[in-house]
């Protein structure tokens, strides 16, 4: 077990812890600490409290000393030259036309060294600027990039809550928000509704998600909610819960009467099942609610499917036709006749038709082989009757 404080050097900074040593420290002190950038002033957060040695980030650094009046004095003075080197720097930036925005200027407590904030699109060429800045200062100069939300909490504001920015009031450290916690909370979707002046999504639907999920925190559960599914009693009447809603801490009911309300967890009780029995018990006196109870009762029971009779089918070859459907298909094969009887009783079969398509060529061809022998023959005979 080691004994350390939390120190933050921002009002709304990052904490850092320290040993105390053998020094007694009290929360609210200022204390001069031993940092990555030198020697440094800060307040104490966090009161001295005892830890296990594996939760510690080892080296633990010990504090030096307890901040004096003149430590307290040496920062104030620094605050005067902050303002001194913001304006001498914005003068350099617009000498050498870099598109950047100075944001704030930090001096360390010793004074070695000259923090300069600034936002920019891209990345910066400031070696020049460097040049000139030490040159005015006569110590080291340090640019330093940052983004919009790192911006809005050095910056400050007012939210669209009405409120002071939560970043530069309370919030260490910037953690990932996504859009998904957004319609977790039933918000709106558009970016200008959840976006805060830094035009990045607001920080409390991050801090503020654990409280508009189921495991809300026990502070806030002064009021059980009521089970979804569950029998409740209400202002208007008996109902079953059919919906909850966290965020607003109500419940949708639907009455006995078909009717459906929006309640209050305040206003509604969940009913046991003692209740019901005594409240059965009671109300079974009146005849007229029990015929309205085996009503319901009947209409809640399922209904019993009647049985279907099953039809005796005879095979189709069973079947004898009656009478008139016999003198219908007679009525239909007579007209069937009498239109394609007579067409079809003078045709011949088509071998026949094809039979006598070549009897007749063969005819037509000896008619006119034996017309051309007769022709010869006739001119041969008359020729010859002449020389006789």
């Amino acid at each position: 077990m080691q004994t350390i404080i939390g120190v933050r050097f921002k009002k709304a900074g990052k904490i850092y812890y320290f040993g105390p040593g053998n020094l007694e420290i009290e929360q609210g002190q200022h204390v001069i600490v031993e940092t990555a950038r030198g020697m440094e002033c800060g307040l104490t957060v966090l009161g001295p409290r005892e830890v296990e040695d594996q939760e510690i980030t080892q080296p633990l650094k010990i504090v030096h000393r307890i901040a004096n009046a003149s430590d307290l004095q040496r920062i104030e003075e620094n605050k005067k030259r902050q303002v001194e080197a913001f304006a001498i720097c914005e003068k350099k930036i617009q000498e050498h036309k870099l598109p950047m925005k100075l944001v704030e200027v930090e001096y360390t407590f010793d004074m070695n060294k000259i923090i300069f904030y600034f936002t920019a699109d891209g990345r910066i060429d400031f070696r020049n600027l460097v040049k000139d800045l030490a040159a005015v200062f006569r110590t080291r100069i340090e640019l330093r990039q940052i983004g919009v939300r790192d911006e809005a909490k050095l910056m400050g504001g007012i939210g669209c809550c009405g409120r002071p920015l939560c970043c530069a009031s309370f919030l260490g450290d910037f953690e990932p928000v996504s859009i998904r916690m957004a319609k977790e909370q039933n918000l709106s979707l558009n970016p200008t509704k959840i976006s805060g002046i830094c035009g990045r999504l607001m920080c409390c639907l991050k801090y503020e998600n654990d409280c508009y999920c189921e495991n809300c925190h026990k502070k806030q559960k002064k009021v059980m909610a009521p089970a979804q599914g569950s029998r409740v009693v209400s202002v208007e009447g008996e109902g079953k819960v059919i919906s909850l809603n966290q965020q607003r801490r109500t419940a949708t009911i639907l009455l006995d009467n078909s009717r459906t309300i929006v309640a209050s967890w305040e206003d509604v009780i969940e009913k046991d099942e003692d209740d019901a029995g005594t409240l059965a018990s009671a109300i079974s006196a009146e005849p007229a609610v029990d015929e309205v109870l085996a009503g319901m009762a009947a209409e809640a029971e399922p209904r019993q499917e009647r049985p279907r009779r099953e039809r005796s089918r005879r095979p189709r070859g069973d079947r004898k036709p009656d009478g008139h459907a016999r003198d219908r298909r007679e009525n239909r094969e007579r007209d069937k006749e009498s239109r394609n009887g007579g067409s079809h009783s003078r045709r011949r079969p088509r071998g026949d038709h094809e039979k006598g398509r070549e009897g007749g060529s063969n005819r037509s061809r000896r008619d006119r082989r034996l017309r051309g022998n007769r022709e010869k023959n006739g001119n041969n005979g008359g020729g010859k009757e002449n020389k006789e």
